[in-house]
């Protein structure tokens, strides 16, 4: 995955919607969070504050970044023999 955004998205014309955000949201996961928060923090950059893009973006950029440095658990944790994912803190 790369920072690179789709041509449609940063088109002059595009309204930046909370479907865009909420696209860039759904594929998160500790490895990429990093990137993601970064690519929704250059699309909602030139939104004003009020705008709902912008406030779901903003939490969603919080969000991720504590993702990152934290990591995440799923189901009922480790089992026998196995050990959890490491994240930037570990």
């Amino acid at each position: 995955m790369s920072e690179a955004e789709s041509p449609e998205r940063i088109a002059p014309d595009h309204d930046v919607t909370v479907e865009d955000v909420r696209q860039l949201m759904g594929a998160s996961t500790p490895h990429f969070a990093l990137q993601l928060s970064a690519r929704i923090a250059k699309l909602i950059a030139p939104l004003p504050e009020d705008d709902p893009a912008r406030i779901l973006g903003e939490q969603e950029i919080r969000r991720l970044d504590e993702l990152a440095v934290d990591g995440e658990t799923r189901g009922v944790g480790a089992q026998d023999g196995q050990r959890a994912l490491a994240s930037l803190r570990d």
